[in-house]
């Protein structure tokens, strides 16, 4: 900790008038004394107790002696920064504010109390707290300065940490504390609410930034950090009150709403064998009448104080748009668009929605919907109030990029789902399930279908010796819900599979798509491969199957690459970081900024986006099974091991591990965007975990002996992922190493993983056709009656329209999709700002310098990959460059930046 140093802010019993210019001597206090008391004191005088460095005294300094000339106590001067904000107590400044004006003018706004760092040696106890109000001094812009005063007796010692008191009625925000007057002044970052005394008598407590394990915590800290960590915990019972930072799990058992419609009853996600699922933060909510088991809804949605952002002024921008789509925009366009079946009757009438736009009803006030979302409405006149959407990069430099097969085979490897592709290892392609239920497990993609459109370059068994056959199955994860999603109205399920041939160019070529449907309603099993076709009937076949497949890529990569495997997955690590790291802890200081929003950006999920005729359930395929499919692929496909770049590409036929190659991986497609940048991605991630694990854990004993971080990962295994706490490929955590492994994989989650399958979403699928979220028709060869068949041969473009998603279902999602695509002003980036704890320690700074330097570096790596003509993938006449992995961007909709945490 940092040491005491005298400050000068009124008159004491005897006062040093001048600057000393002798050098302290042997560390008593005589230096201090004036003239005169120093000759009186003589060869007798005693070292005093209070830690004082004199070369770094301040030119005016004021302390107080003993008669004898002994110093007894100095004068430390704390200085409180408080944000306004939107609805905490220091709203409407100027205002009356009644009992809290009154309490400012007492200058009894906010309690503080130094605690010492070390307990007393005589007594072996904590040492009394020092008291003082901080009073209201100045206001500048939205902060609020206070400050107040504290005598520190020489026995003190060092301070260890401030606790703090709103002597408020409301909550506050707080942002920092200084204290001044020592050798050089601390900094306490605290950014977070502090909730009134008359809310929650509990005082909160606050650390200055230097780290320690639990091992090493300095004893008048031991209680206090304990404690903390207590009351983080929670005791598991009672409803969540807005303003509590109490962080507990509980399962997927609020996206259902049967009181107000039992038609909304849904499953409980988590807890149980048939739907497993990661924890969430509990609220604590009462349950339902009509099912017990569900929680009831509430119009808020609680999540711990300070994982909140929607009341700070300068960072409303993410969660108050989002807010705005869910409340404002998504009900307006439901009423501008009566029938919710509307399709679009030409492919005109779809690009309509970015020149004319649709016409939104009214808002109070002027200029409303110009408030909610500045970006998609160009405004014409004041009166305007048509939501006209931002033509994407992708239409702007191709308008024909989604009709054509080599872009959707590109997209596969350098679009927004490039977590699903997977090399082909065994021939022919065979479903797991059991063919009792789904009928015969074989593919009806044939050899000769291969072959015939990979003659010229290999047979069949020389494209699988030389891995050049890859495919996206989704066949066994679709093919259980066909039967249930039909008989929802107005969308329609197959099990698909689509193979890809790898060209000697790097690029992929679509093969066949297989489409099936179970045995069900009495008839048999019904599947069907289709090509790329020379002739019209067979090329518009091609086309409707493209789109089934790309609403299940779409489906796929909104529930699982996305949602499931960083939002969702996130969420224990968040809740356990909290109840078992301290703050002081380093590697909750390391993981403190990934984990930015994320909660926040959850709970509005579950509100508008998982939850039961939400966004997901009416605009995608699947409806109402979509988060049951979700849970499925949880049980089935996720395992944090695999959650680490390299691993996950291994895991699917993508690399093979290789000590020669770039980054110790040889990848089996060399132009694959995504896996290029994201492995330098990774290794740069890697190596500053590293360095500042390596500095805090020198040994591996510190690491198993450390019991908040053994409780850490325990939690995360046992509770937040409870539901497979007892598989085997769960990492141990016995050494740095491990340790290195572990975090990475988290931070790369957060960072670089969400980064590549959120930022690019209205760039490629704004223009909904290229990512169409849902198929609303069969296929015109399944068992289709002579009529179906001649409206196909005869209007193959309004079929296929048909089959596109309605109006109010492409326009709320093309919303959507805007908002999450977009970068928050206050955005965070990776290795843009080194954290107070990190700049305090030379060493950790000197490494997030390096780490920074390197992502400066990736910056120009992937420019210049972009500018390779021979890297196909990325470069091409209407190519939209691959930047989702570039680290730092400007606020908007750009295609590129990586911030630390999911925060959108």
């Amino acid at each position: 900790m940092l040491k005491p140093h005298v400050y000068h802010p009124h008159t004491t019993t005897k006062t040093l008038a001048s600057p000393l210019h002798k050098p302290f001597s042997h560390g008593t206090a005589l230096a201090f004394l004036p003239f005169n008391a120093c000759s009186s004191l003589g060869k007798t005088a005693k070292p005093f107790k209070a830690r004082v460095v004199p070369n770094k005294i301040k030119a005016a300094v004021d302390v107080n002696f003993t008669d004898d000339g002994i110093l007894t106590d100095y004068t430390v001067k704390g200085v409180v920064t408080v944000k306004q904000t939107v609805g905490g107590f220091l709203s409407n400044l100027g205002l009356s504010r009644g009992i809290d004006d009154i309490q400012d003018l007492l200058g009894k706004s906010i309690l503080l109390e130094l605690v010492s760092l070390e307990l007393d040696p005589k007594t072996g106890q904590e040492k009394e707290t020092i008291k003082a109000y901080a009073h209201r001094v100045k206001q500048k812009g939205d902060d609020v300065t206070y400050e107040a005063e504290f005598k520190v007796g020489q026995d003190f010692g060092e301070i260890g940490a401030v606790v703090v008191e709103n002597e408020h009625h409301k909550e506050m925000f707080l942002v920092e504390i200084v204290l001044d007057g020592l050798t050089d002044p601390i900094t306490i970052s605290c950014n977070s609410w502090v909730h009134s005394k008359f809310d929650n008598p509990q005082k909160r407590v606050f650390f200055p930034p230097k780290s320690y394990l639990p091992s090493q915590t300095p004893s008048g800290l031991k209680r206090m950090r304990k404690e903390e960590l207590q009351a983080l915990r929670g005791n598991g019972v009672g409803e969540r009150k807005s303003f509590e930072r109490i962080y507990d799990y509980d399962v997927y058992n609020d996206l259902g709403d049967p009181d107000s419609d039992l038609k909304k009853k849904r499953p409980v996600l988590g807890g149980n064998k048939q739907f497993p699922y990661p924890r969430r933060c509990r609220t604590g909510r009462p349950r339902c009448e009509s099912d017990p088991e569900s929680e009831t809804k509430s119009n808020m949605f609680y999540v711990p104080r300070d994982e909140c952002f929607s009341e700070v002024k300068q960072l409303t921008f993410s969660a108050k748009t989002v807010y705005s789509v869910f409340h404002a925009v998504v009900p307006a366009l439901q009423t501008a668009i009566v029938d919710k079946d509307l399709g679009f009757p030409y492919f005109t009438a779809i690009d309509q929605l970015f020149n004319e736009g649709v016409d939104l009803p009214p808002q109070e006030g002027n200029n409303k919907w110009r408030e909610i979302l500045p970006r998609l409405l160009k405004a014409i006149s004041d009166s305007d109030n048509a939501l006209r959407f931002e033509i994407p990069e992708t239409m702007e430099r191709d308008k024909f990029f989604w009709f054509r097969d080599e872009e959707f085979a590109r997209q596969t490897l350098s679009g927004i789902n490039p977590y699903a592709l997977q090399l082909v290892t065994e021939w022919p392609l065979k479903s797991k399930l059991d063919p009792a239920i789904y009928g015969p497990p074989e593919s009806v993609i044939t050899k000769e279908m291969v072959e015939q459109q990979i003659r010229g370059f290999c047979s069949l068994e020389e494209a699988l010796e030389q891995k050049k056959l890859f495919v996206l199955d989704y066949h066994d994860l679709l093919l259980p819900y066909v039967k249930k999603v039909r008989q929802l109205p107005g969308t329609t399920l197959y099990g698909s599979r689509t193979l890809f041939f790898l060209n000697p160019d790097e690029t992929l070529r679509p093969l066949a798509i297989e489409l099936t449907r179970p045995p069900m309603d009495g008839k048999p099993q019904w599947k069907e491969a289709y090509r790329p076709s020379w002739h019209s009937s067979g090329v518009w076949l091609w086309r409707l199957a493209k789109a089934h497949v790309l609403a299940h890529d779409s489906g796929y990569h909104q529930l699982i690459s996305h949602w499931l495997r960083t939002h969702c997955c996130t969420e224990p690590y968040i809740i356990a970081t909290n109840r078992q790291l301290s703050e002081m802890h380093p590697i909750y200081r390391l993981l403190h900024p990934h984990f930015r929003y994320t909660m926040e950006i959850n709970a509005l999920a579950r509100a508008y986006l998982i939850n039961a005729d939400g966004i997901i359930e009416t605009s995608f395929s699947p409806g109402k099974y979509s988060m049951e499919i979700c849970s499925v692929a949880y049980d089935l496909l996720w395992r944090f091991d695999h959650e680490a770049l390299p691993a996950d590409l291994i895991s699917r036929g993508m690399a093979v591990e290789d000590p020669d190659a770039p980054h110790g991986l040889r990848l089996t497609i060399k132009d694959y965007p995504f896996a290029n940048d994201g492995l330098v991605l990774w290794d740069i991630l890697k190596e500053w975990v590293s360095d500042y694990v390596n500095h805090y854990y020198p040994e591996a004993s510190l690491v198993e002996s450390d019991e908040e971080l053994q409780a850490w990962w325990t939690e995360i295994r046992t509770v937040g992922h409870g539901d497979k706490k007892d598989e085997p490929w769960w990492p141990v955590l016995k050494t740095p190493q491990d340790l290195i492994q572990i975090v990475t994989t988290i931070t790369w989650v957060t960072s670089g993983h969400h980064a590549s399958v959120n930022f690019g979403q209205y760039t490629y699928a704004g223009y909904f056709p290229s990512r169409p979220t849902i198929a609303r028709k069969n296929m015109p060869t399944e068992e289709a009656t002579e009529r179906d068949w001649e409206f196909f041969m005869n209007k193959p473009e309004v079929l296929l329209l048909l089959c596109f998603p309605s109006q109010i279902q492409a326009t709320t999602v093309m919303a959507i999709l805007d908002v999450l695509s977009n970068h928050s002003p206050d955005e965070e980036y990776l290795g843009e700002k080194s954290e107070l704890a990190w700049a305090k320690d030379p060493v950790i700074q000197a490494a997030f310098e390096k780490f920074n330097g390197r992502l400066m570096e990736l910056e120009g790596i992937i420019d210049e990959r972009n500018a390779n003509k021979d890297l196909r993938n990325r470069n091409g006449a209407g190519i939209v460059p691959y930047e989702f992995l570039k680290p730092f961007s400007e606020p908007g909709v750009t295609g590129k930046g990586v911030p630390y945490s999911i925060s959108i």
